[in-house]
């Protein structure tokens, strides 16, 4: 069956892209490892919450179920900067990798502050009438999911111990 057309037993209906808008899925949220905090010159990865959702609902009194799947997702990182993947992000601990490795989602901040953080996630739709999955032309922004970012400065120096070993050290 051609996408966007009527289903079977359905003559004349069709359902678009917009026509779905207001199912979209609304639960994502955006993290910044780690903790929401990052370090100026060191990467601080980002992560969206979203994946692929099921919503029911009813448009023009026929009851319909909605697949919206996740396919682009936009980090804003609150300083100018943005990125666009097709990945939303993996935890450093789920990858193997160590804490300020750089990711496909990462981002090194300039400047200390802070920062609002926010992923627009795109989505392709598909609809069930009951008779099985009928994708849908185009594809639609969810609402953006935003997250406060500290970015701080850190400062190092070498030492010969710690301050509890050393409490005459310089710096203790």
């Amino acid at each position: 069956m051609p996408v966007g057309q009527p289903s079977p037993g359905t003559p004349g209906w069709s359902v678009t892209i917009s026509d779905l808008a207001r199912f979209a899925p609304s639960t994502t949220t955006v993290a910044g490892e780690p903790d929401n905090i990052a370090v100026v010159g060191l990467p601080a990865n980002f992560l969206s919450s979203a994946k692929t959702e099921t919503v029911p609902g009813t448009i023009l009194g026929r009851a319909l179920t909605v697949r919206f799947t996740p396919v682009n997702y936009t980090f804003d990182y609150g300083d100018g900067e943005t990125r666009t993947t097709t990945t939303p992000g993996t935890a450093w601990d789920a990858s193997g990798q160590a804490q300020f490795t750089p990711t496909e989602t990462s981002h090194v901040y300039t400047e200390p502050g802070t920062y609002t953080a926010t992923a627009t996630v795109t989505y392709t739709a598909d609809v069930d009438l009951g008779a099985g999955w009928i994708p849908i032309n185009g594809t639609l922004n969810g609402p953006p999911a935003s997250q406060q970012i500290r970015v701080v400065k850190a400062h190092t120096a070498l030492v010969q111990g710690t301050c509890t070993e050393r409490p005459d050290a310089p710096g203790c």
